[in-house]
């Protein structure tokens, strides 16, 4: 694991890739050099011991010719001492009779395998051993004159050390070996300036991304890059671009969570800054105390609820929480909504009612995370309660669409509803309609939207009914809104499952 965290340089990585191969490759080159060297240093004394055995098998045929057979064949004193005036390799010869019979030469020469058919005079090279010396020998078959339709004939071996083949060979490997360590180095050197040159732009890159300011997320130049690092600088440029509208967000989020901060906060310090002169100065009576607590009470539970909208934006918002789901009863979770919600209907008079199935034989279940969809609910029916005006109703409904494969939730009021025009910016953080009056973060739509967007849920928005122009609005009773979120329906499995534990 530790070689795996290991930093690696690319420079390093290629200039390896390149000498290794260079350097597993010279060896090879080496022995094949002297294979090679072996080749052509043989060919010319191989021309000339073949001629030597040629000449010799001449002589040969001509003493056993009929006219003048010996019983022996025996070379002259000039001509052994001809054939062995080399200085610097020994030269042996050996004569075979008819019968294979030794007539003349060196006795320690071996005699080859004999090859069928044997052609006359057809010379032939192999490789042998005299004694401990390693040499050379050229042989051939030769028929006397005058027997040229008989079936024997002699046999005359020349063999030579391999003296000047080595020193030749050794000659050759210097001429092409010696040039090649002047030439590796320079190979080396060469492959080295060429990456440097090759990874600069690199380098000039690092360069620029380093002397960037934090705060500046541009895009970089793709104009003075390598083709092969133009996708990676492209994808760069992408994260910094998702980066800078994540933060300007962010920015924007913050600059308006402050704005609505400072409302609540302001208005709990003048109202505690005036109870307290007032009863610097004697003047308050319990009346005006009692009022003023009232007012520090309602501006606390206003920054409170600011708070607490401002969480569940940033719960929503995270994408590593939004993750962990589980199976999720949306029955369930809608009623035990209503249920939390109705102390606070009934104070407001509002009708608030539930349509659905019984939430424990409930098959309409959803893949999600059981916290963030309770929110969605809960934010929901904050809204319709906000803004439906007393002897009004509201009512929350789960229902499953067949033919879409979707499981429906629909919270609807009879309040004063929404424009066309505004239905998509009350989505928006800090969004409220003018001429409400009513008290509000302006974040619950805003993290409806956002929890429905981590789970893949569609979020419409409606009228519950239309009035005509000039008609008479009866208490309580306005056009409404309809809000419709549409989740990806779940069947419940046969078996029973364990509730998901909520975080």
């Amino acid at each position: 694991m530790a070689a795996d965290r290991e930093q690696r340089s690319l420079f390093g990585e290629i200039l390896d890739w390149m000498l290794a191969p260079l350097l597993v490759i010279w060896p090879i080159s080496v022995a094949l050099t002297w294979l090679v060297a072996q080749g052509i240093a043989g060919r010319p004394y191989d021309r000339e011991l073949g001629e030597m055995a040629r000449n010799l098998g001449l002589q040969v045929a001509a003493a056993e010719a009929p006219e003048g057979r010996r019983s022996r064949y025996a070379l002259s004193p000039e001509a052994a001492a001809l054939l062995r005036a080399d200085e610097t390799d020994t030269v042996y010869y050996q004569v075979l009779g008819l019968r294979g019979e030794f007539l003349s030469g060196d006795r320690s020469l071996p005699v080859p395998e004999v090859e069928t058919p044997i052609v006359p005079w057809e010379l032939h090279f192999r490789d042998d051993e005299v004694g401990s010396d390693s040499v050379r020998v050229a042989y051939l078959w030769v028929a006397p004159e005058g027997m040229a339709g008989a079936t024997q004939t002699m046999l005359v071996q020349v063999a030579e050390t391999l003296g000047k083949r080595a020193r030749l060979t050794n000659e050759i490997i210097k001429g092409v070996i010696l040039p090649q360590f002047v030439i590796l180095p320079l190979a080396v050197l060469l492959v080295w300036m060429a990456l440097a040159r090759g990874i600069a732009p690199l380098n000039d890159l690092q360069r620029r991304i380093r002397s960037r300011e934090s705060s500046d997320l541009s895009p970089i130049d793709e104009r003075r890059i390598p083709d092969e690092v133009a996708p990676l600088v492209r994808a760069i440029n992408d994260l910094l671009g998702r980066l800078d509208q994540s933060i300007g967000a962010q920015k924007h989020f913050l600059a308006d969570a402050a704005h609505q901060l400072k409302t609540p906060l302001a208005g709990l310090r003048t109202q505690a800054e005036f109870a307290q002169r007032e009863i610097d100065e004697g003047k308050s009576s319990p009346a005006e105390l009692k009022r003023s607590l009232q007012q520090i009470a309602l501006s606390s539970q206003r920054a409170a609820h600011m708070v607490n909208q401002l969480l569940a934006m940033a719960r929503a918002e995270d994408k590593e929480h939004a993750a962990r789901r589980s199976e999720v009863n949306l029955s369930e979770l809608a009623m035990e909504t209503v249920r939390d919600f109705v102390p606070r209907a009934m104070d407001k008079r509002i009708d608030l009612g539930f349509e659905g199935p019984d939430a424990s034989q409930s098959t309409l279940r959803i893949h999600g995370h059981p916290l963030l969809i309770r929110e969605l609910i809960r934010n929901l029916v904050d809204n319709a309660l906000l803004y439906t005006p007393a002897a009004g109703t509201v009512t929350v409904r789960v229902v499953e669409d067949p033919f879409g494969q979707v499981t429906v939730l629909q919270v609807e009021d009879s309040g004063p509803g929404i424009a066309e025009n505004e239905r998509e910016q009350v989505f928006q953080p800090f969004y409220r309609a003018l001429g409400t009056n009513v008290d509000g973060s302006g974040l619950g739509l805003a993290i409806v939207r956002e929890i429905a967007t981590a789970h893949a849920a569609e979020v419409g928005l409606d009228e519950t009914r239309s009035l005509r122009p000039g008609q008479p609005h009866e208490e309580g009773q306005g056009p409404g809104a309809r809000f419709t979120v549409r989740f990806t329906a779940r069947p419940k499995p046969e078996q029973d499952e364990q509730p998901a534990a909520e975080d």
